[in-house]
């Protein structure tokens, strides 16, 4: 019964590191959550004009490392003068003393920060609005006609 099959699903979390770590490098969880949450940590003004490249620890050691960022050449010096308030929220992002100094290196940023607003809802005129309630009032199904008129109101407040 204890045999292992070649095609059997294999957790994630087995796989995970040998993937993860191919990518990022010997450093990829901490390097790994700084690319993820960098908007979350320096906010959207710096995120747009920034991106990690690279975390370079010591040898043999796991803090004080050197973050090498990517700036755009009007953001350099507004780096350079927060350095130490970015410096400590990395820190207090990580948990540790990860983070003791900046490299900054010219360039755009390779992340984009993504919008995450809300489009505002476009009602139906009344008109189309009675003209849908009509066009579904046939269906018997009280269900399937509310989702068909959600559908149609979609649909019509998107213009298509």
């Amino acid at each position: 019964m204890n045999e292992t099959y070649r095609n059997a699903p294999v957790r994630l979390g087995r796989t995970l590191k040998d993937v993860a770590g191919k990518a990022l490098g010997k450093n990829g969880l901490a390097f790994g959550a700084l690319l993820t949450d960098w908007p979350s940590i320096v906010g959207s003004r710096l995120a747009d004009q920034t991106s990690p490249l690279k975390l370079a620890f010591p040898a043999a050691q796991r803090d004080n490392a050197t973050l090498h960022l990517r700036v755009t050449g009007p953001a350099a010096l507004l780096v350079q003068h927060e350095e130490p308030l970015i410096i400590e929220k990395i820190n207090a992002f990580m948990g540790w003393r990860a983070v003791a100094r900046l490299k900054l290196v010219h360039g755009a940023p390779v992340l984009k920060t993504k919008s995450y607003t809300i489009a505002p809802v476009r009602r139906l005129s009344p008109v189309a609005e009675a003209k849908l309630h009509d066009s579904t009032a046939g269906v018997e199904d009280p269900e399937l006609r509310e989702a068909l008129e959600r559908l149609g109101r979609a649909l019509g407040a998107t213009g298509v």
